[in-house]
């Protein structure tokens, strides 16, 4: 009974932090390390992502419904699309060489909380710095700069990092508004996160016992809840408040969390 509730509650976590950026794993990893959570081959933090990915799906699902229809007839909907893989290509490729590394090494409690804090305070001078805005609408960015966002997603390998974050930062330092930046975090995690979830799925399935899928059937159902909350009023947030208090938030958790490693391991 007690690792259902443990599930439920680290599907919240996933949901809530999972297009903020302050790393959704990282959060995962350092309460699941305190709560005594293990799960199989670390599959669940990675398995859970399917509810936050249905919850964006759900959201977005008319306009990227539209992107679909004007596909044949419209030059732009191609190239945001051709944009959106281009910028998945990184990630796709690095994550599926380094797969083993990423889990069984940079899946560490110590290695979160100094990313936590490292990437708060990039997030601090980033979000005050007098950026120009080339891009305000996150389906027209170039070819060119599509990849190096998707470079800029490989660093939130690293757990702590934060994926959104890498490709908020990337994007407005790139050019785009701080809407635009956060709207194809969005987008990009769309492909990104199946990758992954498909990828550890299809490496870790016959491992998988059925107390591990009963927990992870629980985290998802919590994960989409609570994304749905975050999606549909995180864009309007950051446009009026920037990004300070997330900065703020990263760094507050990774000095309890150190503090918290340091007391009781």
């Amino acid at each position: 009974m007690q690792n259902l509730i443990e599930a439920f509650v680290l599907g919240i976590v996933e949901g809530l932090t999972e297009f903020l950026p302050v790393s959704s794993t990282g959060h995962l990893l350092l309460l699941g390390h305190f709560l005594g959570f293990e799960s199989n081959g670390k599959t669940f933090e990675v398995l859970i992502q399917l509810g936050a990915i249905l919850a964006i799906l759900l959201v977005y699902f008319r306009r990227l419904l539209d992107i679909a229809l004007r596909l044949p007839s419209d030059p732009a909907a191609r190239r945001f699309v051709i944009g959106v893989l281009v910028a998945f290509l990184p990630a796709a490729i690095i994550g599926a060489l380094l797969h083993g590394f990423i889990k069984g090494v940079l899946f560490n409690p110590l290695i979160v909380c100094c990313a936590l804090i490292a990437g708060g305070l990039v997030l601090l001078v980033v979000d005050e710095l007098e950026l120009q805005e080339k891009y305000t609408d996150a389906t027209a960015f170039t070819l060119p700069m599509y990849l190096k966002i998707g470079f800029f997603q490989c660093l939130a390998m690293i757990p702590g990092v934060s994926r959104s974050g890498a490709t908020i930062v990337g994007a407005m330092l790139l050019g785009a508004s701080k809407r635009a930046a956060a709207e194809f975090s969005f987008f990009l995690a769309m492909p990104t996160m199946a990758g992954a979830f498909a990828y550890d799925l299809l490496k870790s399935y016959k491992d998988l016992t059925f107390n591990d899928s009963m927990l992870i059937v629980i985290g998802f159902v919590a994960a989409f809840f609570s994304a749905l909350i975050v999606v549909r009023s995180f864009l309007d947030f950051v446009s009026k408040r920037g990004f300070a208090v997330f900065a703020w938030w990263r760094i507050i958790v990774g000095l309890v969390g150190l503090a918290g490693l340091w007391i009781v391991g």
